[in-house]
């Protein structure tokens, strides 16, 4: 008995989301110590000790199913974006969020629209309920409004992704340009705005794209707490929208889809802005350290808005697998069509500088 073919054809296709490489796995396989992992955009401070605090409390009701309304969460980000709770949703992690706008919106013959080197998880989304998506071919490894825009409306598609700041690219569209976009859509297209690295925005490119929904009640936004808040174990994000549109999320949503100690820590991890600015003048730092690094190296690179960076390297599996055995866990990004570019996560000081020597010297033995 093949119980595959018991699996629409559909999910049958998918080929599954492939993270970044454990610490722990690259140890059991190659007896590597002292590892270095820049390969999934996680905090290198790790989480605010408030926040850290606040999730050890919330053990001590470890026995009890979380609150599935997440009341002093969502009570939180409305004090923060003065919306209200019926425009809140929490998500378990972002990914969550992408995957409950496909499901609520999307069924078999239906279509959604992402671009190309766009994150992984829209086409998988997509197509685990059946739809089909559409890539729309990338400019300068950037999002085309304008074709995304058109493709959308001739093909009847019933859903936009849009990444801003992208991954695994770094790119960025700026508010002006995503206010026009918005404004020529159709009302009746969706659009998930997904601004999972917008706490990584310079000052001068950032935009209050919580306003725009009073104007847009087809926009959704996504956000998360994994990357400049450092909970990414505890997987919580959460998305704003009308109150119609989330109100059809929630249909979908499993009821207890965040637990206690990530709504706890989340919820002490908004009050510690300080932690979150360290990690935003870190980050900058370590975009400067590598960026320079690979200049040195003589090897170009997608400008990022993000905490992260993707390079152009000749053989990227092989350099991928040697920086592997030296310690150096980075991200190989074939399956976004960029075969031959790695990406590397921000770190702290001295791990930029293991990585980059690591590099410098494999580049210079193919040299």
């Amino acid at each position: 008995m093949n119980y595959a073919e018991l699996a629409p054809s559909y999910i049958q296709a998918i080929a599954p989301y492939q993270p970044g490489k454990p610490i722990s796995e690259l140890e059991r396989e190659l007896g590597v110590k002292d590892i270095v992992k820049l390969a999934s955009n996680e905090n290198p401070l790790g989480a605010s000790p408030k926040a850290i605090a606040a999730a050890r409390a919330a053990l001590d009701e470890i026995s009890l199913y979380p609150d599935g309304n997440g009341f002093a969460l969502k009570a939180a980000l409305v004090q923060r974006y003065g919306v209200t709770q019926n425009q809140l949703i929490l998500g378990n992690g972002s990914n969550d969020l992408l995957e409950l706008a496909a499901r609520a919106f999307l069924s078999a013959g239906d279509k959604a629209v992402y671009s190309d080197h766009a994150f992984a998880v829209y086409p998988l989304a997509t197509q685990a309920v059946g739809a089909t998506g559409i890539s729309v071919a990338a400019v300068d490894f950037g999002h085309d409004l304008a074709a995304m825009q058109k493709v959308a409306v001739e093909q009847q598609a019933k859903l936009i992704f849009i990444a801003n700041p992208n991954n695994p690219t770094g790119t960025f569209l700026s508010g002006e340009q995503l206010l026009a976009f918005l404004r020529d859509l159709p009302a009746h297209i969706l659009v998930m705005l997904d601004e999972a690295y917008n706490e990584y925005l310079p000052q001068a490119c950032r935009y209050n794209s919580v306003d725009w929904l009073a104007e847009f009640p087809n926009l959704m936004i996504s956000r998360t707490f994994s990357k400049a808040y450092g909970l990414a174990s505890l997987r919580v994000g959460y998305a704003l929208g009308h109150p119609d549109v989330i109100d059809m999320l929630n249909r979908v949503r499993q009821p207890f889809n965040v637990n206690s100690p990530a709504q706890a820590a989340a919820v002490a991890a908004l009050e510690d802005m300080e932690f979150v600015q360290r990690t935003y003048e870190l980050n900058l730092k370590g975009m400067k350290q590598l960026t320079e690094g690979l200049q040195t190296m003589g090897l170009s690179y997608i400008p990022s808005f993000g905490n992260f960076i993707s390079f152009h390297i000749a053989d990227a599996m092989r350099v991928y697998q040697q920086l592997l055995e030296s310690g150096v866990i980075v991200r190989p990004i074939g399956n976004y069509k960029m075969p031959d570019y790695l990406r590397v996560s921000i770190g702290l000081e001295s791990q930029n500088q293991k990585f980059l020597a690591a590099l410098q010297q494999l580049t210079g033995e193919a040299a």
